[in-house]
């Protein structure tokens, strides 16, 4: 049995278009972090899964998916999570190729963050790209719950814009941080019933003690849910 020490968290990582070599850059708080997780964590990038190809849902991407998740565990990870929410697409595709458990998206949180609160509650979906958001996505079948679901994305902002170049820069906290608070603002006006938030994009935690602040309601995202998974196995 591996020690505590030896055991990391494999985190899937989309193309930056970066140098052959060059180390994924991060902002505090983001999943590439080192200071985000009491635990190791072990990063590998899955060639061809841009943004634009991962948000659109590309299932040519499944194979190296797979076989990048597949390495993450040879190096010793015994979880699997992503740096996209959109990559839930390939969930089950991963999860039946490893013997780990696997955390693709923060949107497997849904289900249970819909049973913590009362019926006339409702849960705000933040995500990168709404056009490109479906009820493929999230899977819950009930009209009832679904209506209890209100999507918000970022599209055609700075940070929205700045994930499509090639390389990607380095994240702009401050635009990233207005684009969510602008998106929260418009679905609370239309929908007062929201009371917790959940971000899909997995670059929105870096702001989400900002937001959490802004909002006074609870704000889950992809870093909680990694958290539970690895307090499990730690």
């Amino acid at each position: 049995m591996p020690s505590q020490t030896q055991r990391a968290l494999g985190i899937l990582h989309l193309e930056r278009g970066l140098a052959p070599g060059a180390p994924p850059m991060s902002r505090p708080g983001s999943m590439l972090d080192s200071a985000t997780f009491d635990f190791p964590t072990i990063v590998e990038t899955v060639p061809g899964a841009w943004v634009e190809n991962v948000v659109r849902g590309d299932t040519a991407l499944e194979p190296a998916y797979i076989t990048t998740a597949r390495r993450l565990v040879e190096r010793g990870a015994v979880a699997i999570t992503s740096t996209c929410g959109f990559s839930i697409r390939y969930q089950e595709a991963v999860a039946m190729s490893v013997s780990v458990p696997v955390v693709m998206s923060s949107l497997l949180l849904l289900p249970a963050l819909l049973r913590q609160m009362p019926p006339h509650a409702k849960i705000a979906v933040l995500t990168y790209d709404s056009t490109h958001f479906g009820d493929n996505l999230i899977e819950i079948d009930d009209p009832a719950e679904r209506a209890r679901i209100v999507i918000g994305g970022v599209e055609g902002g700075k940070y929205w814009h700045d994930e499509l170049k090639r390389p990607a820069p380095l994240i702009d906290v401050a635009a990233m941080e207005s684009d969510v608070s602008d998106c929260i603002k418009r679905i609370r006006a239309s929908h007062p019933e929201i009371a917790a938030i959940l971000f899909e994009c997995a670059g929105f935690p870096i702001v989400a003690m900002a937001i959490r602040r802004m909002v006074k309601l609870p704000v889950y995202d992809i870093i909680s849910l990694c958290r539970i998974t690895m307090a499990s196995l730690v």
